[in-house]
């Protein structure tokens, strides 16, 4: 099944209402990939995102209200990892030179069939393991790949 991966970071901006501009680019890109059915994320990023929600941001977000966020993601094509994932990753880390957590999103957009991984953290425009890399909060707004 293809479709557009979301990093944690613009999960995170879609529902910190304290992210300015950012969370209103989010909101939109979320809102479309909502309503087309192709959103993509990986466990890594549900909990990376309930953890930054609850505990990072400005005005955190009391934890049962994040866990319902989460939930409603569980509908979206949602990547898991397996053993196998900390091998491939630490090879993805080396060859594109990227961190180790951000060689995880890639191997699960990769492994999801995702046609783009949309992140603030990697070079837009790139493309990795097939997968383009789009920064949806660059000034053109938000990119439809």
């Amino acid at each position: 099944m293809s479709g557009k991966f979301v990093d944690t970071n613009i999960l995170i901006y879609a529902h910190d209402i304290d992210a300015g501009d950012r969370h209103w680019q989010a909101k939109e890109l979320l809102k479309k990939l909502w309503d087309s059915g192709e959103g993509m994320l990986s466990t890594q990023v549900l909990n990376e995102f309930y953890v930054n929600v609850t505990q990072k941001i400005p005005s955190p977000m009391d934890p049962v209200r994040a866990r319902a966020v989460l939930e409603t993601y569980l509908s979206w094509n949602v990547q898991t990892l397996d053993p196998q994932s900390v091998l491939i990753a630490s090879e993805l880390q080396q060859r594109y030179r990227i961190s180790y957590w951000d060689a995880l999103i890639v191997y699960a957009a990769s492994k999801g069939g995702a046609s783009i991984l949309y992140s603030e953290d990697l070079n837009t425009g790139q493309v990795m393991e097939g997968v383009h890399i789009v920064n949806p909060l660059l000034d053109e707004g938000v990119h439809d790949g």
